[in-house]
């Protein structure tokens, strides 16, 4: 089983401009990203998938592999299975947060590991809530599953909801999931779910991965005990220090 791992990187963040190539202690949040991602020995290849010559050009000159990507993706995902489409060797492509330039290569691997279970079509990683304001926070995707470990839901609401009980009570009485925002998927899959429509769960959530659900795609998941800290303001990156 040949496994990719692609991060997709873009120049022009509304929230963050430039931030692929922000210093972080010495090096480009990019090629940490990118050094983390190499130290995963489950991956055989690593590639920054770009439509930025900066970029590009940026991880190139630190050694690392990029490839050119079209300007109008929507999303991660399609600038993902434009590379995959050039690289028809791999049987698993990963989609990296080009955001988490500290992101633990053994959670790339529990993510590779369930493509281990031949009816795996897409994976990604939980990990348990553990506070109230983890539980409300609303640019914290939830996660429902069920008894296959496969995601049945995903919400920026906490699901389901606790009749009889207050809010700050919730997670005494089930066990809440949140996602961590990196993907698997089987090559053949990871281009039929960028052919897809935008979906009504998706418009409404503003979560992609709704869009592969509602389709009738199964999400398998596997839950992790890491943390993970995205990069998404420059605020973000000033409470890392």
């Amino acid at each position: 089983m040949k496994t990719l791992g692609i991060i997709p990187s873009r120049y022009a963040s509304s929230r963050f401009p430039g931030k692929p190539l922000v210093d972080i202690a010495g090096k480009s949040m990019i090629q940490r990203v990118y050094e983390q991602a190499k130290k995963c020995v489950s991956l055989s290849e690593v590639i920054v998938a770009t439509d930025d010559a900066r970029i590009y050009d940026h991880v190139t000159a630190f050694g690392g592999l990029a490839m050119y990507t079209a300007d109008y993706h929507q999303s991660g995902t399609d600038r993902c299975a434009e590379v995959a489409l050039k690289y028809p060797e791999y049987d698993i492509v990963i989609n990296i947060q080009g955001d988490e330039p500290y992101i633990d290569p053994e959670q790339i691997t529990k993510l590779v590991t369930c493509f281990t279970d031949a009816d795996t079509q897409i994976a990604t990683l939980v990990k348990r809530v553990k506070t109230t304001e983890e539980l409300f926070n609303t640019n914290s995707p939830k996660v429902v599953l069920n008894n296959r470990l496969e995601a049945i839901y995903f919400s920026r609401s906490p699901l389901p909801h606790i009749r009889g009980e207050q809010g700050e009570h919730w997670i005494d009485h089930y066990t809440y999931f949140k996602h961590i925002g990196i993907y698997g998927y089987r090559a053949d899959v990871l281009h039929s779910v960028t052919k897809l429509p935008v979906s009504s769960l998706e418009q409404a959530e503003k979560l992609e991965q709704l869009r592969w659900i509602q389709n009738g795609y199964r999400i398998k998941v596997a839950e992790t005990e890491l943390e993970t800290y995205a990069i998404d303001t420059p605020e973000d990156l000033r409470l890392l220090f």
